[in-house]
């Protein structure tokens, strides 16, 4: 229940966390902003690390082990912000926050490679939520959201993300973990917006709000919740918990963006959630769930 709780907590923080993102970029490019935001969720790491450290609860650490785990899930963390970021100046917030939902489709997807089992449901999820991708972004004529492409890009590293972290935060300690990826994902960033961005102090100064919420909140509050519950919760179980970061990004664009969703949207964003939903749910409950109905 704990583990459940702080992925929740989890999925609302990165919903509404994308309209952060989107009002950071009134002032920096996507990559001078990812820079900022995983530096800072870095530090606001360090205080706890110390606590813990103080407490003895650091004792046992095996650092290669630490490192050869960090270099991978910070390396994914970085691609998959750097396209969610860069599609966010194409698309909706609502629009990102459904794609990259579906990373929870693919997680299970991508089990194959590790020899994990498909079940059913998870075919029938997939394909309801195709289904929904296709009515929210591909146009009348055939025409796919260049910002809608990037996110669903973006879900497949997201997906890997999840699955790696799964891997190697139940073999060193979840916290030193994500500080790690934060600042492996902050170098990368800060390597590409020199490269073909020009970062100012002013302009960082003006996207404060969204650099401090997206930084401290976004990454290093809800990042390492994720990281410290996946050590005690199910994969599936947390990629459904999470999946409802769609619904708070949905809410947020409508409620602070002053976003509009069409008919048209909202049939695809409901039926690429129920694929979500039907994708972690056995399919003999759904079939006992309907027997009682």
């Amino acid at each position: 229940m704990q583990a459940n709780l702080m992925l929740l907590l989890a999925a609302a923080i990165w919903g509404l966390g994308f309209v952060a993102q989107r009002f950071g970029m009134d002032h920096l490019g996507p990559y001078s902003f990812n820079a900022l935001r995983f530096f800072i969720g870095a530090l606001s790491l360090v205080p706890l690390i110390w606590w813990y450290k103080r407490k003895g609860l650091l004792q046992e650490l095996d650092w290669k082990l630490l490192l050869i785990g960090a270099v991978p899930v910070g390396v994914l963390l970085f691609i998959a912000a750097s396209l969610q970021q860069v599609g966010l100046l194409y698309t909706t917030a609502a629009n990102a926050g459904f794609i990259t939902g579906l990373y929870i489709v693919l997680v299970p997807l991508l089990g194959i490679f590790l020899k994990h089992k498909i079940s059913a449901n998870i075919w029938l999820g997939c394909s309801i939520a195709v289904a929904g991708l296709y009515i929210l972004s591909v146009g009348d004529n055939f025409s796919v959201n260049f910002g809608d492409l990037l996110q669903l890009i973006g879900a497949l590293f997201w997906a890997a993300h999840l699955l790696t972290i799964d891997h190697y935060s139940k073999k060193v300690p979840p916290l030193l973990l994500a500080c790690l990826q934060f600042v492996i994902c902050g170098l990368l960033s800060t390597v590409v917006a020199y490269s073909i961005e020009t970062p100012q102090l002013s302009n960082a100064l003006l996207a404060w709000k969204s650099v401090l919420y997206s930084g401290v909140v976004s990454v290093g509050i809800a990042y390492t919740l994720q990281v410290m519950a996946q050590k005690h919760a199910h994969p599936a179980h947390a990629a459904i918990i999470l999946s409802l970061e769609t619904v708070f990004a949905a809410i947020g664009g409508v409620w602070l963006l002053g976003e509009e969703l069409s008919s048209r949207a909202l049939i695809g964003c409901g039926l690429m959630l129920l694929g979500m939903l039907v994708s972690q749910l056995p399919l003999r409950w759904l079939l006992r769930s309907k027997a009682f109905t």
